[in-house]
């Protein structure tokens, strides 16, 4: 089972409550280990514009604002923009699907700050990390669901709505979900 490119959609009752909710882009997937981002849970205390400062990257006039998200409980300090694959950075972009790239450097901030960056993007302070099992232990134990990535739901402006779109893309009614694991 290869989760790259897909989503982890937290079911009621996540033990974890920094992932109660959570609509999580995966970005890697192998034996060794899963890495994704929070795409549905922006930060309150740090502004585009406020990073963009702290780096010393100035902003175009009429350039476009991004979110800021918590991407994950692993390493707060570091970014990633998660974007359309309408950028490519040769050296620096992981590609994870036809539609979607990662990128961690700040060559794609100086991009949107010109105005010349990916047509759709978040930006994500640190990311959700699991190790060799993990993540499918999880999944056994009723802590996810899994769905194909729809690029609307992952860069909609709408935050607080991505968790119940993401489970009706399933067919999935949220007020039907239990947070009970069973065994038949």
């Amino acid at each position: 089972m290869d989760l790259s490119g897909k989503l982890l959609i937290a079911m009621p009752g996540m033990g974890d409550p920094r992932f109660e909710k959570s609509v999580v882009f995966m970005c890697a997937h192998s034996p060794e280990g899963a890495m994704g981002l929070i795409v549905n849970k922006p930060t309150a205390d740090l502004s585009f514009d406020e990073l963009l400062q702290q780096l010393g990257i100035e902003r175009a006039p009429g350039a476009r604002d991004i979110r800021v998200h918590f991407g994950g409980p692993v390493e707060h300090g570091r970014g990633f923009v998660l974007h359309s694959s309408d950028y490519m950075s040769a050296d620096t972009t992981v590609r994870v699907d036809d539609r979607i790239g990662l990128t961690a450097t700040v060559d794609i901030l100086e991009s949107i700050a010109n105005g010349s960056g990916p047509r759709d993007s978040l930006l994500a302070l640190g990311y959700a990390g699991w190790g060799p099992g993990q993540l499918e232990g999880e999944i056994v134990q009723n802590g996810w669901l899994t769905s194909d990535a729809d690029p609307e739901i992952v860069f909609a402006a709408d935050d607080g709505g991505k968790w119940a779109r993401a489970l009706k893309a399933l067919g999935v009614d949220p007020l039907t979900l239990s947070s009970a694991a069973g065994r038949a």
